[in-house]
């Protein structure tokens, strides 16, 4: 069974960084972490949650309109990690932030981090 865990949140002013980490133990039931699409996802207090990045086997990247150029996703496939550097960061990238397969599969879905930004 698999589990991500994140970490890295916390409370930064706005303009600042963090760095989110996430951990998977455990191997995907159909292909291992290598080979598969990862992405970070958000949730503001507000709204539904949404992707913010992603990246592919071979770390081509993706990235939502609201992050791009301030985030960068990456990957560490024999550790199992995915990271994501978060610079300049804005009161409205407040949300707790998910990690997942792209698409997402729902029983992974982990408790997430905590990203506060203030103004």
């Amino acid at each position: 069974q698999v589990q991500f865990v994140e970490s890295g949140g916390g409370l930064v002013q706005a303009g600042g960084s963090l760095r989110l980490s996430c951990t998977q133990s455990g191997s995907a039931y159909r292909s291992a972490f290598h080979s598969n699409t990862m992405a970070w996802y958000r949730r503001s207090p507000e709204g539904q949650r949404e992707l913010v990045a992603r990246i592919l086997h071979n770390s081509n990247t993706g990235y939502a309109d609201f992050v791009q150029g301030r985030f960068a996703i990456s990957r560490d496939n024999v550790a199992k990690i995915v990271y994501l550097q978060m610079n300049s960061l804005k009161p409205e990238d407040t949300a707790v932030y998910y990690c997942n397969q792209y698409p997402p599969i729902r029983i992974f879905w982990g408790q997430g981090t905590q990203v506060n930004v203030s103004s």
